[in-house]
């Protein structure tokens, strides 16, 4: 295995994470990585769907088994070790694709999204039966009143804040298509733009609805946001500028209008082309994907974290030599800037290994250090 001090490792990476991981007292390059529990099914050698269901004692024992394990590898234990019964979660309201019609499927232990319609007279449809829709029935499922009172009643739980979405680009090619919104963007701009609109009234509708189930109202509300948009790099500067940008920029203006407030944007993708847009929207971090290099990030988001840029399929390989190659690389590149909190550039898949984690930790030890 790979040299690496442990102890001092993780004493010198809480100080790494201070400040949004931009603390001048910061040793080292941060380390964002901490597995995922896809993974215990290759570390253990064990069979089950990283994707689909694993029964909550199994699951239990499975990340209490890999816990143990990768104290002895990392020196902590990464994954929860805590899941709620089923009787103390709130019954899960619907999926935003589903307000726009789309059916959940499962299919090879996955669950898929279809395509709700694919011309514009079905968009229409759709978008007609969208804005005249009551979200709040909808979304909510028929038992949710006597459900909610009975968990705080019992366990002294609020229902949870509905802080994160699939980006509007993701979202609109998942209900339209992909090809098909790029020519409605060009072909159908005024359609092109009530879609986007309507998008955006209902991730508004839909978040401030759950702030009001939790408790919350306008004034008082918790802060924060993200969006996940891989597809995002599909649409020219232009076309996003035009579609996905007012999205954004009307959510977190909302929900995050503070400096310090969370603005966060993961798109594992090639989209480089966009960061000039996404850069006036102040993101607090990103996750962009493994083409999207610190110094790309940096020229126009001074003063975002970056959770990257390690290629997840090299981390999966466990390609010791070329992660190695890939943290120093992007310890390099931070070392003026600060803000990168060393991450793979997108999920991480079962199949990477412990080994390969300590493997950055090494790399980082050796390549990131700022003092």
């Amino acid at each position: 295995m790979y040299d690496v001090d442990i102890e001092q490792f993780w004493i010198d990476d809480e100080l790494a994470h201070e400040e949004n991981c931009f603390s001048k007292k910061a040793p080292q390059v941060a380390l964002g990585i901490r597995m995922s529990d896809e993974c215990v099914f290759a570390e253990l050698g064990e069979e089950g769907d990283p994707w689909g269901y694993t029964p909550r004692e199994r699951r239990i024992d499975l990340n209490k088994r890999y816990n143990d394990k990768a104290e002895k590898i990392v020196g902590k234990r990464l994954l929860r070790e805590d899941f709620p019964r089923s009787e103390e979660t709130h019954p899960p309201i619907k999926d935003i694709t589903e307000v726009f019609g789309c059916k959940h499927v499962m299919q090879g232990g996955t669950t898929w999204v279809k395509q709700s319609c694919s011309n514009p007279q079905e968009l229409e449809t759709i978008l007609d039966k969208v804005d005249n829709m009551d979200i709040r029935e909808f979304i909510l499922p028929k038992n949710w009143e006597e459900e909610k009172r009975r968990i705080f009643e019992v366990y002294g739980k609020k229902p949870s804040l509905w802080r994160h979405v699939r980006g509007p680009v993701t979202l609109a090619t998942t209900i339209y298509g992909a090809e098909n919104l790029i020519f409605l963007i060009i072909d159908e701009p005024g359609l092109a733009e009530r879609f986007s609109r309507t998008i955006s009234d209902v991730i508004y509708q839909m978040a401030a609805i759950m702030d009001q189930e939790a408790g919350y109202g306008p004034e008082d509300k918790p802060s924060g946001f993200s969006f996940a948009d891989d597809n995002c790099c599909l649409l020219t500067p232009e076309m996003y500028e035009f579609f996905g940008y007012p999205i954004l920029k009307r959510i977190f203006d909302h929900w995050s209008p503070n400096p310090d407030d969370y603005r966060y944007q993961h798109s594992d993708s090639d989209m480089k082309h966009l960061l000039p847009i996404l850069g006036r929207l102040n993101l607090t971090a990103c996750n962009f994907g493994p083409t999207v290099l610190v110094d790309d990030i940096r020229k126009y988001m001074p003063k975002t974290r970056i959770d990257g840029c390690l290629a997840p399929f090299t981390f999966m390989e466990n390609d010791a030599e070329e992660i190695i190659a890939q943290v120093k690389r992007d310890c390099e590149a931070a070392r003026n800037t600060r803000g990168l909190n060393l991450s793979t550039a997108g999920s991480i898949n079962n199949g990477s290994l412990l080994t390969s984690m300590r493997v950055v930790m090494h790399a980082i030890q050796k390549y990131g250090r700022y003092v």
